[in-house]
């Protein structure tokens, strides 16, 4: 049984509670959240400190604090020589304080409070300076999902910057999307199964043999009809830009 303590009660602290609390490998020793009624709502209050100064010992101790606080908190466990991680798919493992041994357990997910995720298919890239340290976050990240990589702090932002076009982004446009359906008194389900099948479609094609619509098919008329109906210049631009993307797809610059 390793022992972990979690800090943290942020969107993916949360995620991570409820898989560890599941799994028989795993025991949650301790959560660090500045305030406990955060996440009395997932762990009894005599699991949640406030206060670094009251940490208990632990196998494991996984960060999963916004980018900036990284550095900052992992200065402030009273402990040395203990392997420390973070959940950042940005910063390097470098971002963590040199007294303690350091490492990286990234769930690669969009997190959102309300949304139950399925953590056996998450996947999660790890990275540690020492084969034995890289053995327990394997142990720990296989006890709670079936997808676990090796990914290296350069491979990790290569990916993090790919996971940011391919969800933040995307969502983004299905925020446009919504906006011009309402705009037009158009109800948005009617897009979901063309998003359903867009998604399903990369799991048997690459995205390029995937790739369909007016900028891939050069359509002119059609897109300056598009361009003429979009009166918001936000919308106007992006649509332009991505439309141009499209097209030059696979050109020689």
């Amino acid at each position: 049984m390793i022992k972990i303590t979690l800090i943290g009660s942020g969107n993916v602290a949360q995620h991570l509670i409820k898989a560890f609390e599941k799994s028989a490998f795993i025991e949650l020793t301790e959560v660090f959240s500045r305030k406990k009624e955060t996440l009395e709502n997932l762990l009894d209050s005599n699991k949640i400190t406030t206060d670094f100064a009251n940490l208990k010992e632990a196998d494991l101790y996984i960060i999963a604090v916004t980018d900036d606080a990284i550095n900052d908190v992992s200065k402030q466990i009273p402990f040395r020589d203990k392997l420390v991680v973070h959940t950042s798919g940005t910063s390097s493992i470098d971002t963590l304080d040199n007294k303690n041994r350091k490492g990286v357990f990234y769930p690669l997910q969009t997190f959102s409070k309300n949304k139950a995720v399925d953590f056996s298919v998450v996947p999660i890239c790890l990275e540690a300076e020492n084969k034995d340290d890289y053995n327990i976050l394997e142990i720990v990240a296989s006890s709670i999902s079936n997808e676990v990589f090796e990914i290296s702090s350069k491979q990790r932002k290569a990916l993090h910057v790919s996971a940011v076009f391919v969800s933040n982004f995307t969502n983004h446009l299905y925020q446009i999307g919504h906006e011009i359906c309402n705009e037009h008194q158009v109800p948005f389900e009617i897009l979901k199964p063309l998003i359903q099948e867009t998604a399903d479609k990369i799991k048997t094609l690459n995205p390029n043999e995937a790739q369909t619509g007016p900028a891939k098919r050069n359509d002119i008329g059609t897109i300056e009809a598009h361009l003429a109906f979009i009166t918001n210049d936000n919308q106007k631009n992006i649509y332009k830009i991505l439309t141009q993307s499209i097209q030059n797809n696979g050109k020689k610059l």
